[in-house]
């Protein structure tokens, strides 16, 4: 096969993404509330059907820490207190995410994720941060919690730092946290340095501080003696459907699993293209559907749900890896750990997990995260803020409705704001024209003139509309050298999400040596510096 060429440089690479995904996967089993094997094996599954099917070159695929809340609320919530049950019910959730995955790649469904504001979905992944961080807590501290959701173990915290703080457990957590930090950081990953996995060089320390304290089995990661014989887990469809009063659960599970695991892939595929060496673009539509058999393979031996990971897929670039064969050798290795080392596995330190979880949620829901969407200008911090808060109070999808909404009535006061005032406008007709037009595609035509294409606007370009813009410009990028996007005086405003795509494709074709030429964008104001902010048109 052609990507087998590459075989040595991603075998090295699968090497170092192995050793990366052992703490992360473990991690994200605990933190998803399901038995520590099952992130191994997930991840197993993922590398075998990632190398065929993903649609993406150096993507790798695995369980997701960001998916963790959503598994853990499951698995309490169907399991009414008992684990094991929850986890049972939750694998045949999964299944059912799998198969509506492939539906949705049927119907091409990939191109949809686009409609959603950027600014909603970087609040809905600092939520999940938000919720990863406070979940680890108890871990991090060796005390098992009352609380489940965020707010109610923030309020718990401090009784239980004063009450039940395990002090061996506890410093083993600070100190790979503070490691973790510190070898996470630009000024030290050069040299040799940026080869060796952080999460690795915690793990490790995290081990031999749990010898030095001789720390009880309790605290450490449970693994089967026989992972073949006691590591698969099935799903249990009858006691899932037996009681008909967990049918609108089954159903609000299997939405929110399917959406934020669909939304979060795309965009990180997105990402991962951006910083591919070799500047390859990945198939949406195809990741999907690899998604979707990849779910249904995991959930049948009892594994998380699968997404590709933006950690993984950077540590397989920076390694050297080439192909999406690198997905397969981490199979193997993983294979390879289990069977051999799992005395190794069960010896390290629950602590130590929950620090490598913590320092993924810091980096989903950090100061710096607030810093970027406050240069975007208050608009776009006020969806992101708005979709964090709504999520922590309530749930994921309510959450992203609530930062899609905030942002419609921000598109509103803009287009309000370049329109002026109208007199003998009946408010309400104004209000519902202008709605509609947030909605309505805006181009105008599109010619090709002397080889040079020619795309004309005619109403205001954000996410809700964008979906026949990037179709078409897509589409001309790959047949024209030259391209002329026109923005005549009844285009209002270009929003975030839509700058981002323009500035993201102004780079693509300056890559190709193409040219791209915005006419009239120049007669905006932005809301901010930053060239992507949202830009408006003043009368």
């Amino acid at each position: 096969m052609k990507g087998l060429k590459h075989w040595r440089q991603d075998i090295l690479a699968a090497l170092v993404v192995a050793l990366v995904s052992v703490p992360l996967s473990l991690g994200i089993a605990l933190a998803s509330g399901a038995p520590p094997i099952c992130g191994l094996t997930s991840e197993v599954v993922a590398g075998l059907v990632f190398s065929f099917l993903g649609g993406a070159y150096v993507t790798i695929g695995g369980p997701a820490a960001g998916l963790a809340p959503i598994l853990f609320t499951a698995i309490t919530s169907l399991g009414k207190g008992d684990m094991t049950l929850g986890y049972h019910l939750v694998v045949g959730i999964i299944l059912m995410t799998g198969l509506i995955q492939l539906v949705l790649t049927y119907f091409k469904a990939a191109k949809f994720s686009q409609i959603f504001p950027s600014a909603a979905i970087h609040g809905l992944l600092a939520a999940i941060g938000c919720l990863l961080f406070a979940k680890q807590i108890p871990n991090f501290i060796g005390s098992k919690f009352h609380a489940h959701e965020f707010f109610s173990i923030m309020a718990e915290t401090p009784s239980e730092l004063v009450h039940h703080l395990q002090t061996n457990v506890f410093s083993i957590g600070i100190i790979c946290l503070l490691l973790l930090f510190q070898l996470s950081s630009p000024q030290l990953r050069g040299g040799i340095l940026r080869y060796i996995p952080p999460q690795l060089v915690v793990v490790a320390v995290g081990i031999i501080l749990a010898q030095l304290y001789h720390l009880d089995s309790s605290y450490l990661v449970q693994m089967p003696a026989n992972p073949l014989e006691h590591g698969i887990i099935s799903p249990d469809f009858h006691a899932l459907f037996a009681d008909i009063s967990l049918i609108p659960k089954i159903v609000v599970f299997v939405l929110a699993l399917t959406f934020i695991d669909g939304t979060e892939s795309l965009a990180t595929i997105q990402a991962v293209d951006r910083i591919d060496p070799f500047h390859r673009k990945s198939s949406p539509d195809r990741t999907l559907f690899a998604m979707g058999i990849s779910n249904i393979c995991s959930s049948l031996i009892g594994g998380l749900t699968i997404i590709p990971g933006i950690i993984k897929s950077t540590t397989c670039i920076v390694s050297g890896g080439r192909t999406a064969w690198v997905n397969f050798y981490n199979a193997l290795f993983l294979v390879l750990f289990i069977l051999c080392a799992g005395g190794l596995i069960k010896m390290i330190p629950i602590a130590a997990l929950a620090a490598v979880l913590m320092h993924i949620g810091y980096k989903l829901a950090g100061l710096h995260k607030w810093r970027s969407m406050s240069n975007l200008g208050s608009a776009q911090l006020l969806v992101f803020f708005v979709t964090i808060v709504v999520t922590l109070m309530s749930d994921l999808l309510v959450g992203i409705g609530a930062g899609m909404v905030t942002k419609c009535l921000v598109l509103i006061w803009y287009e309000f704001k370049s329109l002026g005032a109208s007199s003998g406008v009946n408010p309400i007709t104004r209000l519902f024209n202008v709605i509609k037009v947030l909605f309505k595609s805006p181009l105008e035509k599109s010619e090709i003139k002397d080889g040079v294409a020619h795309v004309y606007f005619s109403g205001p370009i954000d996410c809700f509309n964008s979906l026949k813009v990037r179709s078409l410009l897509d589409s001309l990028s790959k047949n024209t050298e030259k391209l002329v996007l026109h923005f005549s005086q009844s285009v209002n405003l270009v929003d975030h999400s839509m700058n981002v795509y323009f500035d993201t494709m102004r780079e693509d074709w300056k890559r190709e040596g193409k040219t791209i030429e915005f006419d009239g964008l120049n007669d905006f104001k932005a809301c901010s510096p930053d060239p992507t902010s949202l830009k408006y048109r003043t009368i």
